[in-house]
């Protein structure tokens, strides 16, 4: 399914995501820092409508050094998740948004590696190149909402160290784990219209640390 990406588009995605109910999470894992991500619609190539950035971390960066990400980091101290994702999509990417641009947030995942992270939802309306800080991101790569759309596009495995589904999102010939796959999986399902969890989906062990 094509979304074009319009005002119409934009108001749909925002209904559905103001119709998702979140589940509460503050409090329930004290230990874990806080923060989170930008799930950031803009215009997809030629004429895939709608999609949202994806990036490719840096090899330099001494966490998670190389992997798939969606744009977002640590809440700096007073922030709200909405405020920090769209500080890190700004030092990430150069792309300068608003609060009104926020269109909502999804579940907070718990990762193995100490953070709980919130999903943001936002409209890129500006017309500003996306330029990539190669201090973070080493590329950037629009997905069609399509291509999330399609049914064989996930998948499920498991693993001897745990007793969780390990959750896979097959781009570009290759497979992103849990926290990143499990993000976009639950905003597949919010665009299909379904409250869908993920807290419980399995990380691969090279990203427990």
């Amino acid at each position: 399914m094509v979304r074009p990406f319009d005002d119409t588009t934009r108001r749909n995605i925002a209904e559905l995501c103001a119709a998702f109910s979140r589940t509460p999470s503050d409090g329930a894992v004290p230990e874990l820092k806080r923060a989170a991500v930008a799930i950031a619609l803009t215009e997809a190539r030629s004429d895939d409508g709608t999609a949202f950035l994806l990036t490719r971390r840096a090899a330099s960066l001494r966490a998670h050094a190389a992997q798939w990400a969606l744009p977002g980091g640590r809440c700096d101290h007073g922030e709200t998740p909405a405020q920090a994702a769209l500080r890190e999509l700004h030092e990430e990417l150069g792309v300068g948004l608003g609060e009104g641009d926020v269109l909502g947030l999804l579940d907070d995942y718990p990762t193995r590696s100490g953070y709980l992270i919130t999903p943001v939802v936002v409209w890129v309306s500006t017309s500003a190149d996306i330029i990539a800080n190669p201090a973070e991101v080493a590329s950037v790569h629009r997905v069609a909402l399509g291509d999330i759309e399609r049914e064989d596009v996930f998948s499920f495995t498991t693993i001897p160290e745990s007793t969780r589904r390990v959750i896979r999102f097959r781009h570009a010939g290759q497979h992103i784990h849990a926290p990143t796959a499990a993000l976009i999986y639950q905003f597949a399902e919010v665009l299909a219209g379904r409250e869908t969890r993920v807290a419980e989906l399995e990380q691969p062990v090279f990203a427990w640390r």
